[in-house]
């Protein structure tokens, strides 16, 4: 082999040795705080929706249709509405879903501590009737034949709430709790007087009665009232002409109340889910709606969950500023690896001082190991415990392993010095 190779290799060798287990070392840190941090999500999650044709069933379509950009598989499971959604949650049968305000009620301790993604729109409460005579209160439904939805939907837990308000007594008044669909036909069909519904305005049965020949929407004249009462109500209001210009409806301003709704995900939930989920609610409710104005929605307000460390970021600057030039996958990694990258730095970086010592140590105790022998000789000579000749020839069999010495140029001096060395206890040998 040449010369000059095998001196490289030689040096490499060293050079691999000296910062091999400070490499090491680093792999094993990013490993551990890859492991804590775990910054891939699954490429799988749950929502619980609600009902077929409901608000929640579209709104669940339309973030799964935006998370499958990301490679993100939306599994939708229909319910029955808010009050189901919410038992699922805290059995752990979904991942994220739908829950409107003032259903939740008081948790238990072993239940799991929910996290809100905030208040993602109003549910109006929508009151449909077929009267001659105008209902302004809702006292007034009390001969009527009324649907308030069915047990999972969650109306009826809040309906309990609003006519105990009234001093209304359920058990006299003529109460069903069909499903969104069959109350609807049998309305339609004269079964029903009055039909309620607790959903966005973007729900299809809602925008089908709006627009129905001979149907009209109660006006609740005390949803001020109402709110004031409750904390989780809104008095909202449905413009004049804000179902269809055209034909003027409805026909003059109606008063409604109405609950928010969030989104509400277990705690065990990945945080680049909830980062993604709540991305996408600012794009598909932030814009000027029936019942809000352009970035109203989503906001921290009339949630009574927790909010999320992360929507709470998302909702005060918006989409963080890496995924705005870099794919997620890319940008969710090194936001969520920057900090442990950060620490393993201040962790190596004094230990990287150390590394050009421990190189030069290396390439130094090939020459200097042999200055112990060669000082034992000398020794030895000097106090005569063995014959010269002897010495001589360990002194010239010390001489032929220098020579095979190779270090990197830089270090020659120090090779050269001990082979001069060796030559200078050769002459006191000599002489002696």
């Amino acid at each position: 082999m040449h010369a000059s190779l095998r001196f490289a290799l030689l040096s490499l060798r060293d050079l691999v040795l000296s910062v091999g287990p400070f490499v090491a070392l680093a792999l094993g840190l990013l490993f551990l705080a890859y492991t804590w941090l775990d910054p891939i999500p699954p490429k799988q999650v749950t929502l619980a929706t609600g009902p077929a044709q409901s608000a929640y069933d579209e709104f669940g379509k339309r973030y799964a249709q935006a998370l499958a950009g990301f490679g993100i598989e939306v599994k939708l499971i229909p319910s029955e509405g808010a009050a189901q959604n919410l038992a699922w949650l805290r059995e752990g049968r979904v991942d994220l879903g739908f829950v409107q305000g003032g259903i939740a009620g008081t948790p238990s301790e072993s239940e799991p501590e929910l996290l809100s993604l905030g208040s993602l729109f109003v549910e109006p409460l929508w009151l449909f009737y077929r009267s001659a005579k105008p209902l302004n209160a809702l006292s007034d439904v009390s001969p009527l034949r009324l649907n308030v939805g069915a047990p999972g939907s969650g109306v009826p837990r809040l309906m309990e709430r609003l006519f105990d308000l009234n001093r209304m007594e359920p058990a006299n008044l003529k109460l069903s709790q069909l499903t969104q669909t069959p109350a609807t036909v049998a309305f339609l069909e004269g079964e029903l007087d009055a039909l309620l519904f607790a959903s966005a305005p973007e729900s299809p049965m809602v925008q089908m009665l709006l627009q129905t020949p001979g149907v009209r929407l109660m006006n609740f004249a005390q949803n001020e009232a109402y709110s004031r009462r409750f904390s989780f109500l809104t008095a909202v209001t449905l413009p004049r002409g804000v179902v269809d210009l055209a034909s003027d409806i409805p026909p003059q301003n109606v008063q409604l109340i109405a609950t928010t709704t969030t989104l509400l995900a277990r705690p065990n939930v990945h945080p680049a889910l909830v980062q993604l989920f709540s991305q996408t609610a600012q794009q598909l409710h932030g814009d000027a709606g029936w019942f809000s104005r352009t970035r109203e929605f989503p906001n921290a307000s009339h949630t009574e969950f927790a909010l999320s460390a992360e929507a709470q970021r998302v909702i005060a600057n918006g989409t963080p500023l890496l995924q705005r030039y870099l794919p997620f996958a890319y940008a969710n990694l090194i936001e969520r690896m920057w900090l442990a990258m950060g620490l393993i730095l201040a962790v190596l970086l004094p230990l990287s001082r150390i590394l050009p010592p421990l190189y030069q140590f290396r390439i130094r105790s090939r020459v200097f190991r042999w200055y112990g022998q060669l000082r034992d000789i000398e020794q030895r000579a000097s106090q005569k415990t063995a014959p010269l000749d002897h010495l001589l020839i360990e002194l010239n069999h010390l001489e032929a392993r220098v020579e095979k010495i190779a270090v990197p140029l830089s270090y020659a001096d120090e090779l050269y010095a001990l082979r001069d060395h060796i030559d200078l206890v050769r002459a006191k040998l000599t002489q002696a």
